[in-house]
């Protein structure tokens, strides 16, 4: 009897132990449904309420002074990038689907092994996404390598506006590619989508750029 009674109790912890993993396996998948839900909801908000600004070319212009935060949790400047280096590019997305023309532009950089400094810019402007962006980061972050979280720096509410009134946001699947200097002055822009040509003239700018610099230092 003692034998059979100890069975009974550790078939019946056993089966509580069972249906306690289920309900917290129920609990977080109810929670990420929840996650994703919402950031949808702040998107299709964001995107019912976004204004659309004519797109202008910044040539010449210096880059507005914003601040964001990394996906892998860091506040960052974007001064401190273009300050860095003779060359940064930065690759600026309005909207989820340009994603896939950011990502052709940096296929086609890294293949060209062009001598800059790559930042890719998510910029979500309007209050709602603001409230949701940790909710949307994580999103983000769910579909990136963490390798690439330090060079994913996404802005909201007022900083993103600034960028938007700076390159436009009409076409909003084309990405945004900046060419900057040392001073973060604006020497190369182009927004009608992936070009390989583009590339080309892209690379050939930057390492005009980085030998001017090289030059300068002797």
């Amino acid at each position: 009897m003692p034998a059979d009674g100890e069975g009974v109790r550790r078939v019946f912890t056993d089966r509580r132990c069972r249906s306690r993993h289920a309900k917290q396996r129920r609990i977080q998948a109810h929670t990420l449904c929840f996650m994703n839900k919402f950031i949808c909801l702040a998107l299709l908000l964001f995107g019912a309420c976004k204004t659309t600004v004519p797109n202008r070319e910044p040539l010449g212009e210096v880059f507005p002074s914003v601040a964001g935060e990394s996906l892998d949790g860091q506040p960052v400047s974007l001064d401190t990038f273009f300050a860095a280096g003779p060359a940064t590019v930065f690759l600026v997305g309005f909207e989820q689907r340009t994603q896939f023309d950011i990502d052709r532009w940096l296929l086609g950089l890294i293949q060209a092994e062009t001598p800059v400094t790559l930042l890719e810019i998510p910029t979500i402007p309007g209050l709602v996404p603001g409230l949701a962006s940790g909710m949307i980061n994580a999103g983000m972050r769910g579909g990136i390598p963490p390798e690439d979280w330090a060079i994913v720096v996404t802005l909201y509410g007022d900083d993103a506006s600034r960028i938007t009134d700076f390159t436009g946001n009409e076409l909003g699947n084309n990405a945004r590619v900046l060419l900057l200097d040392r001073a973060g002055r604006v020497v190369w822009f182009h927004d009608r989508g992936y070009s390989a040509t583009g590339v080309l003239a892209l690379d050939a700018r930057a390492r005009e750029l980085v030998r001017e610099a090289a030059a300068s230092e002797n």
